[in-house]
Protein backbone atom coordinates (compact mmCIF):
# COMPACT_ATOMS: atom_id res chain seq x y z
CA UNK A 1 0.00 0.00 0.00
CA UNK A 2 0.99 3.79 -0.21
CA UNK A 3 -0.03 6.32 1.20
CA UNK A 4 -1.96 9.58 -0.65
CA UNK A 5 0.92 12.24 -1.58
CA UNK A 6 3.95 9.90 -2.18
CA UNK A 7 5.99 9.94 -4.82
CA UNK A 8 8.18 6.71 -3.90
CA UNK A 9 11.65 6.05 -2.08
CA UNK A 10 14.97 7.52 -2.94
CA UNK A 11 18.01 5.69 -1.56
CA UNK A 12 21.60 7.76 -1.68
CA UNK A 13 24.42 5.91 -2.91
CA UNK A 14 28.36 7.49 -2.48
CA UNK A 15 30.06 6.01 -4.87
CA UNK A 16 28.84 4.64 -8.92
CA UNK A 17 29.21 1.05 -8.63
CA UNK A 18 27.25 0.87 -5.22
CA UNK A 19 24.39 1.95 -7.17
CA UNK A 20 25.19 0.43 -9.79
CA UNK A 21 24.83 -2.61 -7.99
CA UNK A 22 21.49 -1.39 -6.36
CA UNK A 23 20.36 -0.88 -9.79
CA UNK A 24 20.64 -3.69 -10.85
CA UNK A 25 19.02 -5.46 -7.52
CA UNK A 26 16.06 -3.12 -8.43
CA UNK A 27 15.50 -4.71 -11.61
CA UNK A 28 15.88 -8.08 -10.54
CA UNK A 29 13.78 -7.82 -8.14
CA UNK A 30 10.64 -6.35 -10.46
CA UNK A 31 10.71 -2.70 -10.23
CA UNK A 32 10.04 -0.91 -13.53
CA UNK A 33 9.24 2.42 -12.63
CA UNK A 34 12.79 3.32 -11.24
CA UNK A 35 14.98 6.70 -11.99
CA UNK A 36 18.73 7.30 -11.09
CA UNK A 37 20.58 10.20 -10.54
CA UNK A 38 23.96 11.05 -10.83
CA UNK A 39 26.70 13.91 -11.19
CA UNK A 40 28.07 12.47 -14.17
CA UNK A 41 26.90 9.88 -17.02
CA UNK A 42 27.50 6.25 -16.02
CA UNK A 43 26.83 4.23 -18.37
CA UNK A 44 26.46 0.57 -16.30
CA UNK A 45 23.54 2.89 -14.59
CA UNK A 46 21.28 2.75 -17.93
CA UNK A 47 22.51 -0.67 -19.00
CA UNK A 48 21.36 -1.74 -14.92
CA UNK A 49 17.96 -0.14 -15.01
CA UNK A 50 17.61 -1.75 -18.70
CA UNK A 51 16.14 1.11 -20.16
CA UNK A 52 15.32 1.25 -23.79
CA UNK A 53 17.20 3.24 -26.64
CA UNK A 54 16.89 6.64 -27.66
CA UNK A 55 14.39 7.60 -30.21
CA UNK A 56 16.69 10.77 -31.08
CA UNK A 57 18.92 9.19 -33.81
CA UNK A 58 15.48 9.00 -35.81
CA UNK A 59 14.61 12.31 -34.99
CA UNK A 60 18.41 13.44 -36.28
CA UNK A 61 17.85 11.16 -39.77
CA UNK A 62 13.97 12.39 -40.57
CA UNK A 63 15.59 16.20 -39.59
CA UNK A 64 18.78 15.51 -42.16
CA UNK A 65 16.48 14.03 -44.77
CA UNK A 66 14.08 17.13 -44.45
CA UNK A 67 16.69 19.30 -44.73
CA UNK A 68 18.57 17.84 -47.93
CA UNK A 69 15.02 18.11 -49.34
CA UNK A 70 14.40 21.59 -48.61
CA UNK A 71 17.58 22.86 -49.67
CA UNK A 72 17.74 20.79 -52.73
CA UNK A 73 14.30 21.41 -53.49
CA UNK A 74 14.53 25.56 -52.68
CA UNK A 75 17.27 25.72 -55.08
CA UNK A 76 15.45 23.47 -57.89
CA UNK A 77 12.72 25.87 -57.42
CA UNK A 78 14.52 29.14 -57.60
CA UNK A 79 17.35 28.38 -60.31
CA UNK A 80 15.06 25.75 -62.79
CA UNK A 81 11.91 27.48 -62.25
CA UNK A 82 11.18 30.62 -60.83
CA UNK A 83 14.29 32.45 -62.15
CA UNK A 84 16.07 30.53 -64.65
CA UNK A 85 19.11 31.86 -65.79
CA UNK A 86 21.96 30.54 -68.32
CA UNK A 87 25.25 31.53 -66.89
CA UNK A 88 27.68 30.15 -69.09
CA UNK A 89 25.77 27.84 -70.75
CA UNK A 90 25.46 25.72 -68.17
CA UNK A 91 22.22 23.78 -67.68
CA UNK A 92 19.30 25.00 -65.45
CA UNK A 93 19.46 22.19 -63.19
CA UNK A 94 23.17 21.63 -62.43
CA UNK A 95 22.94 19.42 -59.75
CA UNK A 96 26.85 19.36 -58.66
CA UNK A 97 26.07 22.92 -57.68
CA UNK A 98 23.20 22.57 -55.68
CA UNK A 99 25.47 20.07 -53.28
CA UNK A 100 27.11 22.01 -50.93
CA UNK A 101 24.16 24.53 -49.68
CA UNK A 102 21.94 21.17 -49.78
CA UNK A 103 24.71 19.58 -47.32
CA UNK A 104 24.50 22.83 -45.64
CA UNK A 105 20.60 22.54 -45.14
CA UNK A 106 21.16 18.92 -43.96
CA UNK A 107 23.52 19.54 -41.07
CA UNK A 108 21.13 22.75 -39.98
CA UNK A 109 17.90 20.70 -39.56
CA UNK A 110 19.63 17.80 -38.60
CA UNK A 111 21.14 19.62 -35.90
CA UNK A 112 17.74 21.28 -35.06
CA UNK A 113 15.90 18.15 -34.76
CA UNK A 114 18.99 16.99 -32.57
CA UNK A 115 18.02 19.86 -30.01
CA UNK A 116 14.25 19.87 -30.02
CA UNK A 117 14.06 15.90 -29.83
CA UNK A 118 16.25 16.09 -26.76
CA UNK A 119 14.43 18.70 -25.53
CA UNK A 120 11.43 16.82 -26.03
CA UNK A 121 12.42 13.69 -25.29
CA UNK A 122 13.71 14.96 -21.90
CA UNK A 123 10.53 16.33 -21.01
CA UNK A 124 12.47 19.75 -21.01
CA UNK A 125 11.89 22.22 -19.57
CA UNK A 126 10.87 20.88 -16.59
CA UNK A 127 10.73 23.23 -13.53
CA UNK A 128 9.83 21.25 -10.76
CA UNK A 129 10.22 17.34 -9.98
CA UNK A 130 9.00 15.51 -6.89
CA UNK A 131 12.67 14.19 -5.91
CA UNK A 132 13.77 18.39 -5.58
CA UNK A 133 11.67 17.71 -2.37
CA UNK A 134 14.26 15.23 -0.70
CA UNK A 135 16.91 17.78 0.92
CA UNK A 136 19.81 15.67 0.11
CA UNK A 137 18.95 16.00 -3.42
CA UNK A 138 21.19 19.06 -3.90
CA UNK A 139 24.07 16.86 -3.62
CA UNK A 140 23.38 15.03 -6.74
CA UNK A 141 24.96 17.79 -8.57
CA UNK A 142 28.20 16.84 -6.78
CA UNK A 143 29.35 13.65 -5.21
CA UNK A 144 26.25 11.40 -4.51
CA UNK A 145 24.24 8.75 -6.40
CA UNK A 146 20.86 8.65 -6.03
CA UNK A 147 17.80 5.72 -7.07
CA UNK A 148 14.13 6.86 -6.84
CA UNK A 149 11.67 3.90 -7.12
CA UNK A 150 7.82 5.46 -7.71
CA UNK A 151 4.67 4.74 -5.75
CA UNK A 152 3.15 4.12 -8.90
CA UNK A 153 5.24 1.19 -9.74
CA UNK A 154 3.01 -2.33 -9.23
CA UNK A 155 5.25 -3.62 -7.07
CA UNK A 156 5.68 -0.81 -4.67
CA UNK A 157 4.95 -1.83 -1.05
CA UNK A 158 6.18 1.10 1.21
CA UNK A 159 6.85 -0.99 3.72
CA UNK A 160 8.53 -3.59 1.50
CA UNK A 161 10.29 -1.71 -0.84
CA UNK A 162 12.02 0.47 2.15
CA UNK A 163 13.19 -2.82 3.98
CA UNK A 164 14.48 -3.92 0.46
CA UNK A 165 16.10 -0.33 -0.20
CA UNK A 166 17.72 -0.76 3.00
CA UNK A 167 19.18 -3.88 2.35
CA UNK A 168 21.15 -2.60 -0.56
CA UNK A 169 23.29 -0.77 1.79
CA UNK A 170 22.41 3.09 1.11
CA UNK A 171 23.60 5.96 3.03
CA UNK A 172 20.11 6.95 3.55
CA UNK A 173 16.43 6.04 2.40
CA UNK A 174 14.40 8.88 2.03
CA UNK A 175 10.74 9.71 0.85
CA UNK A 176 9.88 11.62 -1.88
CA UNK A 177 6.48 13.32 -1.46
CA UNK A 178 4.80 14.64 -4.35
Amino acid sequence: MTRPGLYGLMAEFSEPAAVVAAARKVHEAGYRKVDAFSPYPVEALTEALALPRSRLPLFVLLGGIAGLAAGYGLEYWASVIEYPMNIGGKPFHSWPAFVPPAFETTILFAALAAVLGMLALNGLPEPYHPVFNVPTFALATKDRFFLCVEATDPHFDLDRTWSFLLSLEPRVVSEVEQ
